[in-house]
């Protein structure tokens, strides 16, 4: 059987991950227990969770000529993942992301570098490998632009699209018309005007069913530790995670939209694509760093 074909396009950062006991608070320094350099960024942790699973997949973004640079590319290469899409640029960093983690959570500062150089020509550049993909992946840590660009060239293709607005940022009605599914957290859900937290906690339900009659496309609403959620005849239904011991949840958003994908990509219906995709998730976050955390097919299917 052919393997599904994924177009990801999108972020490559380096992770510096720093792990404490707990977050400092405003004008607090405190000492850190582990620094680690981990290859990370929404698009590359995406292509390698597709890759890892057995996709065919080709990454279209940018690194910077550094040892960051050359690390990122080395990284692709081994994890499966094409990287003809990959430019290196001369006299930029490679993207980098600040990564404070505790035993709870984590929060993120990025500083997009090579990413920002990602334009709506580079992507052009690269479009047969949109065209001839059964899926495109996309977020929100390269110009807005050229994420259009992408989702454009996926659509006129009628090639299925997967929008991850991350990180939360406002975005026109066109682009998001051009996504079959969009795949926020509730926070992002939220920032796009899908519902208002202050209406209560179930106020996401009805934004589904919302969403859907304004823009067309079919949210999938990641909700951590509850699974996620998507609007079905009328009503909610959610698919829910399964219970497991947190090591790092860093990539878990990632690991979900790659395994989503690359179920959709191998011609699997919605509620199975999304099945496998939180239980894939849910295993992801009991190792450390997004992309080691990523599984393999058969683990997701040994998974109760």
């Amino acid at each position: 059987m052919r393997r599904p074909r994924i177009a990801v396009v999108g972020s490559l950062n380096m992770d510096l991950v720093v792990s404490t006991e707990r977050m400092p608070k405003v004008g607090e320094t405190i000492s850190g227990q582990t620094i680690h350099y981990i290859p990370g960024g929404k698009g590359a942790n995406q292509a390698v969770g597709c890759a890892r699973l057995g996709a065919e997949v080709h990454m279209i973004g940018a690194v910077g000529d550094d040892m960051f640079g050359s690390s990122m590319m080395s990284n692709m290469q081994d994890n499966g993942v094409l990287p003809d899409g990959i430019g290196i640029i001369e006299g930029t960093p490679t993207g980098i992301a600040s990564i404070l983690h505790t035993p709870e959570d984590n929060c993120i500062v990025i500083i997009p570098g090579a990413n920002g150089e990602v334009t709506p020509s580079r992507v052009e550049q690269s479009a047969s490998f949109i065209t001839q993909a059964d899926l495109l992946l996309v977020q929100l840590e390269i110009p807005l632009e050229s994420v259009h660009a992408a989702l454009r060239i996926a659509k006129s293709a009628g090639v299925r699209t997967v929008l991850n607005p991350a990180p939360a940022r406002d975005l026109p009605i066109d682009l998001l018309k051009l996504a079959d599914y969009i795949t926020p957290n509730e926070t992002e859900f939220a920032s796009l005007g899908g519902f208002k937290e202050s209406d209560g906690q179930d106020a996401w339900q009805a934004g589904l069913a919302d969403w859907e009659q304004r823009y067309g496309s079919k949210v999938i609403l990641t909700r951590g530790e509850h699974g996620a959620s998507y609007w079905k005849d009328r009503a909610a239904v959610t698919i829910p995670a399964p219970m497991v011991e947190v090591v790092d949840s860093t990539g878990a958003g990632d690991c979900l939209n790659a395994a989503f994908g690359f179920s959709l990509a191998s011609g699997w219906s919605l509620e199975q694509s999304l099945t496998f995709a939180v239980k894939a998730a849910s295993l992801s976050v009991t190792k450390f760093g997004a992309q080691a955390g990523m599984p393999l097919v058969e683990d997701v299917g040994r998974m109760e």
